[in-house]
């Protein structure tokens, strides 16, 4: 790892790259507990220290996992943890409470099933709009004062939303899609967040899996959750092979993979914008967190940063199948 650390906001510090626990779950087929066990070990063994969950991911498996790292290693890492929906990704969600009630319902369950005492960062997961942004955060902010929490969150929110939430608690991070392929955070939400020092975390920075070129939509597994997203339907797949080719021809250049190029890109886009970003992204197999963290040192030249750029221009299809589930729908 080429750096110790990145400061998102708010005094937090994590690993330069994070580790979507997500994909440590059913929401991509079946799942091996033993051998996702192992690689949170690995990841946390080669430096990666800020590991992402959150309570709706596989049930709450997917923190009770976590808690078994944190028996002999949580000292060694900077959690992020998240509520408000209600339901699996792979069942569906039934609600989404933002309410001080739910606030104070959900971290209690969490803490229970990490088996820690705080948490280091903690994201509101999805907008409730029925309740304004000010008092979900007025919750949150009470956690802190709690030691329940260390630092709040927001994930998939506007820059409106981010900047009353702001004015109430000090946001460390914007958790939002943030990819190649996933653009649209960069006119509204990403200048918000430099202008008041929150750090930003891209999830599926590799497009779902779709910019490493290795996945093929039309062969999804029934229970897979990109069968609902809109750019993965068969059509827009095909034409969306074009920005696949753009970074494969990018990595050949560099003797580098795609992977790496697609979450070297998205780090030289922090440096373009003005503001801390610490890509997440998530995998089953130890050997892909090696190749991630090769990321770190690639240097994407100005052409072929260009080449990418336009590449993106072309991509079809929604990253969400209900507009309203995130930022680009509400702006």
């Amino acid at each position: 790892m080429t750096a110790t650390s990145v400061h998102l906001g708010d005094g937090l510090n994590v690993s330069p790259l994070g580790f979507g626990g997500m994909a440590l779950t059913p929401v991509y087929g079946g799942i091996d507990q033993d051998e996702a066990l192992k690689t949170l070990h690995h990841a946390v063994d080669a430096g990666v220290s800020f590991i992402d969950t959150a309570d709706i991911y596989g049930g709450g498996s997917n923190e009770e996992l976590i808690a078994q790292l944190f028996r002999d290693r949580r000292n060694e890492v900077q959690l992020a943890t998240k509520f408000s929906l209600v339901g699996t990704p792979t069942d569906g969600y039934t609600d989404i409470r933002g309410d001080a009630a739910y606030v104070r319902q959900a971290v209690d369950a969490s803490l229970k099933r990490l088996g820690t005492d705080v948490i280091d960062l903690y994201y509101m997961h999805r907008r409730d709009l029925r309740v304004p942004i000010v008092e979900t955060v007025e919750a949150m902010a009470g956690l802190v004062q709690q030691g329940k929490v260390k630092h709040l969150g927001l994930s998939e929110v506007t820059a409106q939303e981010l900047a009353e939430a702001h004015s109430v608690h000090p946001i460390a991070a914007v958790q939002s899609e943030w990819s190649i392929w996933s653009r649209d955070v960069e006119r509204n939400v990403v200048p918000a967040a430099a202008g008041l020092g929150v750090g930003f975390v891209p999830y599926s920075p590799l497009g779902r899996g779709f910019l490493t070129g290795t996945v093929d939509a039309s062969s999804l597994g029934a229970s897979d959750f990109r069968r609902r997203i809109p750019r993965f339907a068969e059509d827009a797949a095909d034409a969306n092979q074009a920005v696949v080719a753009a970074v494969q021809a990018v990595a050949t250049e560099l003797s580098a993979t795609p992977a790496q190029v697609a979450l070297a890109w998205l780090l030289a886009q922090g440096k373009r914008l003005g503001l801390p970003v610490v890509p997440i992204p998530g995998t089953r197999k130890t050997h892909r967190i090696d190749e991630n963290l090769g990321a770190l040192s690639l240097v994407l030249s100005p052409a072929q940063l260009n080449a990418l750029d336009e590449a993106a221009d072309a991509v079809v299809g929604s990253r969400s199948a209900d507009p309203t589930w995130v930022s680009q729908g509400r702006e």
